[in-house]
């Protein structure tokens, strides 16, 4: 099930042209695509015109544009990602917190640094989530679960 607040739209629909070009008769894909891009139909309105009108060709190039970086991400998945990035640098801070203050420091000292620079993301967000992100080069890493913060 499509969950706007967590879930990726672009994903989404790449995932409905690729059934449409398996099966270009299913209408399954068509009612997925029409309810996902609800919320989206000010600001995206050739995106909503190819879905209304099942064109699997038009739909194609706008998910291809979107996987290219030719053209930007629609803004229900600009939010997602936003708000995943701020809930993988809290962790992140969390995290260093807690690994800073654990017992065993020396208390004449001002503490020890943290050494944690990558950590697995918050679940509430799906991988595509992070991978976007990793594509993006907000995040980096990405092998074995493990996502960090880039170099600034």
């Amino acid at each position: 099930m499509f969950d706007p607040q967590y879930d990726l739209l672009s994903k989404l629909l790449t995932t409905c042209v690729i059934e449409v070009e398996k099966k270009p008769a299913a209408a399954e894909p068509w009612i997925v695509a029409r309810n996902a891009v609800r919320a989206a139909r000010a600001t995206e309105a050739d995106l909503v015109a190819a879905i209304e009108a099942q064109d699997a060709v038009a739909l194609r190039t706008i998910v291809e544009a979107w996987s290219s970086g030719k053209r930007i991400l629609p803004e229900a998945d600009r939010e997602v990602l936003k708000r995943a990035v701020k809930a993988f640098r809290k962790s992140m801070k969390v995290t260093r917190l807690d690994a800073e203050s654990s017992v065993g420091g020396n208390p004449m000292t001002s503490g020890r640094q943290s050494s944690i620079v990558g950590i697995v993301p918050p679940p509430r967000y799906p991988r595509e989530v992070w991978d976007e992100l990793v594509r993006e080069k907000r995040l980096g890493g990405g092998r074995q679960g493990i996502y960090e913060l880039p170099p600034e």
